[in-house]
């Protein structure tokens, strides 16, 4: 089983910048980890932000493209999304998302941190 924890959250103006971190501890029988980063806003659904996939393959959801930059560690299991010029939009809890798979041998699954909470103000 995987563990998944984020933080860096907080409380910034708009035009501000945050980093919010993911560690993973734990262990698991696949050979393949992707990384993700959801948010959900107050009374919205969750919305896919950015992913690092196991083969490198990075994506980011057209309203954070160019301000958000997703960077992954896997010597020390970790992740991290560097926000800057955030806007009152950006306002979510956002949670790490971490999907382990790869061959029929291991069971494929999810793996959600608690989430943490990024608040920008106008």
């Amino acid at each position: 089983q995987l563990q998944v924890s984020e933080s860096g959250g907080g409380s910034v103006q708009a035009g501000g910048t945050l980093r919010l971190s993911c560690a993973v501890s734990g262990s698991t029988d696949c050979p393949k980890i992707d990384m993700a980063w959801y948010r959900q806003g107050q009374g919205d659904d969750q919305e896919f932000v950015s992913i690092y996939k196991d083969d490198g393959v990075v994506k980011y959801a057209a309203s954070v493209k160019g301000r958000f930059t997703i960077s992954r560690d896997n010597a020390e299991r970790t992740m991290r999304l560097q926000m800057n010029n955030l806007k009152p939009e950006d306002t979510a809890i956002y949670f790490c998302k971490v999907l382990a798979y790869g061959n029929s041998a291991c069971t494929m699954k999810d793996y959600w941190g608690q989430g943490t909470q990024v608040t920008v103000s106008s």
